[in-house]
């Protein structure tokens, strides 16, 4: 392909220029920016993109390698307008590691993304829902590629099942046909969507582990997913199965103490998951692994409220919401 043969999209894009002390401090604004498709991508009508904690974390300075300006946004989903033969009018969503951390992302009308990185919308989504999908079902997935999918006699547990993190991990689990435990800071119901009934232990008013004794006859928990870091460690730590393994995808304080004799006796695996180190291929490969779920209604999308849908010129209130307690999954309508 020449570069006359290629189409040319004047883009309306949120921009960050320049990194902020905090989400309150972002000065987003709307540009123009011209873009153009490589030989081997897609070029892609956004209809809807999704904003994640680490699009605000980028903005912040808390990921050193976020370069300025550019467009945030890692989520996505849209039409092709320009593409290789057979492309053009497929309806389509992704996500990635790098989009709008190390280079232009998903907040715009447009995006330029490898053809191998989306996969095909299912009929029955949104196109809110099948943007919302990306991150969360993603790190949730990867995590069991890596630490092994569960299977039917497998019990999983749960911290911060009630996260977009949390449920999509419940929702792959259940379908898998493994039991799933479930961990809440406080009194509450799981919210989200399950393939089967789960327990859910209240963190408190009960001793984690022993709690998860109680519910496994004294075995323990096959697979760990922590979605909250160390204040759960130990706990995730005293609950392992033999071979059990840890999945860990966040911090708050960076360093833990865990006893290693444990560890190496009860033969457990420490999984970390980093999903920024993802390129889009990679995270379309993972994607692809959970078109079956959704096509099948096992795994289902997370609910979108209006009040959570922002145009691009709202971006600044879409991050703010993201960086404060809002559960919602807040997407960008451009």
């Amino acid at each position: 392909m020449s570069p006359a043969d290629a189409k040319t999209v004047e883009a309306r894009c949120v921009r960050l220029n320049a990194r902020a002390e905090n989400a309150a401090a972002l000065a987003p604004v709307v540009e123009p920016q011209t873009l153009m498709r490589g030989p081997n991508d897609l070029l892609i009508e956004v209809k809807a993109a999704a904003v994640n904690r680490s699009d605000v974390k980028a903005a912040t300075g808390l990921m050193p390698y976020a370069v300025f300006p550019r467009t945030p946004g890692r989520d996505y989903a849209g039409v092709v307008i320009d593409g290789p033969a057979g492309t053009i009018g497929r309806e389509v969503f992704g996500s990635s590691g790098d989009l709008g951390i190390r280079r232009d992302g998903t907040h715009a009308t447009h995006l330029v993304v490898e053809a191998d990185a989306v996969m095909e919308k299912p009929k029955t989504l949104s196109w809110e829902e099948a943007a919302g999908i990306g991150v969360p079902f993603v790190t949730a997935m990867e995590g069991f590629r890596r630490a092994g999918v569960p299977k039917s006699g497998d019990t999983v547990l749960v911290f911060g099942v009630n996260g977009k993190v949390g449920q999509a991990a419940v929702q792959i689990a259940t379908w898998q046909g493994a039991r799933v435990i479930g961990v809440v800071r406080k009194a509450e119901a799981y919210e989200g969507h399950t393939n089967a009934p789960i327990e859910v232990i209240d963190a408190s008013t009960s001793d984690i582990a022993t709690r998860v004794r109680d519910l496994t006859g004294g075995k323990g928990t096959d697979i760990v997913f922590n979605t909250v870091g160390d204040p759960y460690f130990q706990a995730a730590h005293k609950s392992l199965a033999l071979r059990g393994r840890q999945i860990l995808i966040a911090a708050i304080d960076r360093i833990v103490q865990f006893n290693i004799l444990e560890f190496y006796r009860g033969q457990h695996t420490y999984v970390g998951i980093d999903t920024l180190g993802l390129s889009s291929s990679a995270t379309g490969a993972v994607l692809r692994d959970l078109g079956a779920g959704f096509a099948s209604g096992h795994l289902k999308p997370f609910p979108i409220k209006a009040n959570a849908v922002y145009p691009l010129e709202r971006a600044k209130d879409a991050y703010v919401a993201v960086a404060g307690s809002s559960r919602d999954r807040v997407i960008l309508r451009p």
